[in-house]
C-alpha cells in the first residue's frame, strides 16, 4: 500500500487538505457552525427550503406512515406509493414524459452513461463539468473528448473530426457549479441536431433558481425534450431535500430502469424524503418570489463587490465566485472571514483547475439584506481586495 500518511502531509504542504466543519441545528443563513455562531455563505440551499415548515412536516408525517427507511431498492419492494408520485410530478414539472428517482445526483450521472455508452461511443464535456460527469465517462468506457469551457465553436469541431465513430453523447452543467455561469444550451441542441448526437444537461443549479416557474435553464431557454433529450436534475439544492432524478422519454427512463446499476443496485431512498420534495416542489413553483429575491441580493452583493473593488465573474445566478488563485490565499482568507463570524469555504485544485483558487460565496433566498451587508464588510475587513485577484 501507499504510504498514506505521506501523501497527506504532502496534501496539506500544498494547502490542499480538507477538512469537515461540524454543523449543529438545521440549514439556515445562521447556524453553529464547530461550536460558533456563523452566518453562512456557502450553501446550495438556494431557496431557503431545507427547513421550511411545510416540508418538514410532509417529512414527519410521512415518517409516520412510512417510516424512515425503504428497505430494499426500487425494483424490490422500495419503490413507494410517495416515490411513484414524485417520479410523476417531476415529470410534468420539467416537460418531459417520465422521471426515474436516483439517490443522489452522481449516481444518476454514473447511470446514465453506463446505461446508454461502451467503448466504441464517445463523450463530449464540458472542461469544466462537474466531476460525477466526467467520472461517468471512465465508468461508461466511452472515450471521453473534453471541449473548451462554454465553446460551441470547439465542440462543433470535434463532433466533425469524429462522425461515424459510434454514439455520441454531449453532456453539460447548465449552471456550471464553480463559476455560475451559463452552458450555452441552445447552440448545443443545435449542435446536436446536425451531428446525429444526443443532448444530456445536468441542471443541478439551474432547476428551482431559473425560469419563471423555477423550471430551470431549459425552461428559462424554452427548450422541448426533442432539444434536450436528457435532463438530469437534483432535489439537495433548490429543492432542500435529497436525492436525484433523470427526467426524459419513456424509452430512456425504461431502458434506465432495466440497465442503470447505480440504480437497480442501491437501496431506494426513504419514502418520507419524497414525501418531502413534493412539498419543496410545490413551493418552488408557488413561490416566484423566492427566485426575485434571489436576483435582488445577487444584484446587492455585485454591486456593494464593485464598490469594494473585488473582481467578481460574470455570474449572474446565486453562485458567485471570488477568484483569488492561490491555494494558501484562498485559506488565509476563508479563515479571516471565518473569524468574523462569516463561512464561506475556500474552493481548491483539484475541484477548479490550478491557479484558480476562490472563494464560491453563495446566496439563498433566505438571506436578509443585513446578511449581505455584514458579508461585504466582513470582506471589506478581511482585505479581500488584496488577497483576491
Amino acid at each position: 500500500m501507499k504510504d498514506l500518511a505521506a501523501q497527506l502531509d504532502d496534501r496539506k504542504a500544498r494547502h490542499l487538505y480538507r477538512r469537515r466543519r461540524v454543523v449543529a441545528g438545521p440549514q439556515g443563513p445562521e447556524t453553529i457552525v464547530d461550536g460558533r455562531p456563523c452566518l453562512t455563505f456557502c450553501s446550495n440551499d438556494y431557496l431557503g427550503l431545507a427547513n421550511h415548515p411545510q416540508v418538514v412536516q410532509a417529512f414527519r408525517d410521512a415518517v409516520t406512515e412510512y417510516g424512515v427507511g425503504s428497505g430494499a431498492a426500487h425494483l424490490v419492494t422500495g419503490h413507494s406509493v410517495a416515490h411513484h408520485a414524485l417520479e410523476e410530478e417531476l415529470a410534468a414539472f420539467v416537460g418531459r414524459p417520465r422521471a426515474l428517482l436516483f439517490s443522489t445526483g452522481y449516481m444518476a450521472n454514473l447511470g446514465v452513461a453506463g446505461a446508454l455508452l461502451d467503448r466504441h461511443d464517445r463523450l463530449f464535456e464540458d472542461r469544466y463539468n462537474h466531476a460525477s460527469l466526467l467520472d461517468a465517462a471512465r465508468y461508461s468506457g466511452a472515450r471521453l473528448v473534453r471541449y473548451g469551457h462554454g465553446d460551441s465553436g470547439d465542440l462543433e469541431r470535434r463532433l466533425g473530426a469524429t462522425a461515424g465513430s459510434g454514439h455520441r453523447l454531449i453532456s453539460s452543467d447548465g449552471v456550471f457549479s464553480m463559476d455560475g455561469d451559463l452552458a450555452p444550451v441552445r447552440a448545443l441542441a443545435g449542435l446536436a441536431r446536425r451531428h446525429g448526437a444526443t443532448l444530456m444537461i445536468d441542471d443541478a443549479h439551474g432547476l428551482g433558481v431559473l425560469g419563471e416557474h423555477g423550471g430551470g435553464l431549459l425552461e428559462q431557454q424554452s427548450l422541448s425534450v426533442e432539444d434536450v433529450p436528457i435532463l438530469v436534475g437534483t432535489l439537495g439544492k433548490a429543492f432542500g431535500t435529497f436525492g436525484a432524478f433523470v427526467a426524459g422519454s419513456e424509452a430512456l427512463i425504461e431502458t434506465l430502469i432495466q440497465q442503470a446499476r447505480t440504480y437497480v443496485y442501491t437501496t431506494a431512498p426513504p419514502p418520507a424524503v419524497a414525501q418531502a420534495t413534493r412539498a419543496s416542489l410545490r413551493l418552488v413553483q408557488q413561490d416566484g418570489w423566492r427566485r426575485e429575491r434571489l436576483r435582488s441580493l445577487v444584484a446587492r452583493f455585485r454591486e456593494g463587490a464593485s464598490q469594494l473593488g473585488l473582481a467578481l465573474t460574470a455570474s449572474t445566478t446565486p453562485i458567485q465566485p471570488l477568484l483569488v488563485g492561490d491555494a494558501a490565499r484562498a485559506l488565509a482568507l476563508s479563515d479571516a472571514l471565518l473569524e468574523q463570524g462569516v463561512l464561506i469555504s475556500a474552493i481548491r485544485p483539484p475541484t477548479v483547475p490550478e491557479g484558480t483558487a476562490r472563494l464560491r460565496i453563495t446566496l439563498s433566498a433566505a438571506h436578509q439584506d443585513s446578511h449581505v451587508d455584514r458579508l461585504l464588510a466582513a470582506l471589506d475587513g478581511a482585505g479581500a481586495n488584496r488577497l483576491a485577484g
